[in-house]
């Protein structure tokens, strides 16, 4: 049963949602500033500090508990906003809380966002990072867990078919949060969820893919690894909130990948919005899950 706490915030994004619903007229450079802006809001996770690297060749972001550099195994993270805004200073709060959870450090990835640079950019830059972290940067890949949120988790699961087509060593588990797996869209939750999704407006999904790539390209398996070969990935983990017009893009991923053999553990939380594992010390459900996914992190990399 979901908190009073989480229908108390649901209903007021909800409301929110209603309010501006047909009046969406903001570019992209103010979309990414609203959304920036919004997570700033969010209250930090006291004993965490921020360094920025550059992960072979591309930007990125060490999280470490202050004062303490040397932990055990490393949370590549990639982050969501539709592969047109966000970054690792966004979603801050969320790997540290992560990475706080697992006793790990985490390395945020900034990629390069569409429309300005379109699939692959993404891909490549999350290759990458990957690719840096497993050779300069010196971490064994069987300490690795590869992590992201909505667009995020989408591309984490297409950076995980692009290690095992190219015979990369692939890393001890994923952590998929809401991921956005099909921009094709054929999911019935497009249909079912969305009056009850506060955040996701699937009109407005439609479009933002077209900004990542061109329409004859959404079942590319590296765009949408809802229609990738699963056979031979990692574990995975799998959080969805049953209130998500994303729900299907989750489930149907996992169910996919379990039937090709992969170990999967997904869970769908009741009445939850789309990542809100965000609100960490705010919602229970968000805490739950965080500890949820420390401990299962913790498993993998014990067994790597």
């Amino acid at each position: 049963m979901a908190s009073q706490e989480l229908k108390e915030i649901k209903a007021l994004m909800l409301e929110g949602r209603r309010q501006v619903s047909g009046q969406r007229t903001l570019g992209v450079e103010e979309l990414r500033a609203a959304f920036a802006d919004t997570m700033a809001g969010l209250p930090a996770v006291e004993g965490m500090r921020h360094d920025s690297v550059d992960a072979g060749g591309v930007p990125a972001e060490w999280t470490y508990p202050e004062g303490d550099s040397d932990v055990n195994g490393t949370l590549l993270y990639l982050h969501g906003g539709g592969y047109f805004e966000g970054s690792p200073v966004t979603h801050r709060r969320l790997v540290a809380s992560l990475c706080l959870a697992a006793g790990i450090r985490g390395l945020a990835v900034d990629y390069r966002l569409a429309p300005e640079h379109p699939f692959p950019a993404a891909v490549d830059d999350a290759l990458a990072a990957y690719k840096w972290l497993i050779g300069p940067a010196g971490e064994d890949a069987s300490q690795v867990i590869v992590a992201g949120d909505s667009a995020g988790g989408g591309l984490a699961a297409a950076l995980l078919v692009a290690l095992r087509d190219s015979g990369s060593p692939l890393p001890a588990g994923a952590y998929l949060v809401s991921p956005w797996t099909d921009l094709a869209g054929t999911g019935d939750s497009m249909r079912t969820r969305v009056d009850a999704d506060p955040m996701i407006d699937p009109s407005h999904l439609a479009e933002v893919a077209t900004w990542y790539a061109p329409e004859g390209e959404w079942r590319n398996p590296l765009v949408s690894p809802q229609y990738a070969d699963l056979a031979g990935l990692p574990p995975l983990l799998v959080h969805v909130g049953d209130a998500e017009v994303l729900l299907d893009d989750a489930t149907r991923l996992a169910e996919r990948a379990r039937l090709s053999g992969v170990a999967v553990d997904c869970e769908v939380w009741p009445d939850a919005f789309h990542v809100f594992q965000a609100l960490a010390g705010i919602l229970p459900e968000a805490d739950e899950a965080v500890a949820q996914s420390g401990a299962w992190m913790t498993k993998r990399l014990l067994a790597g």
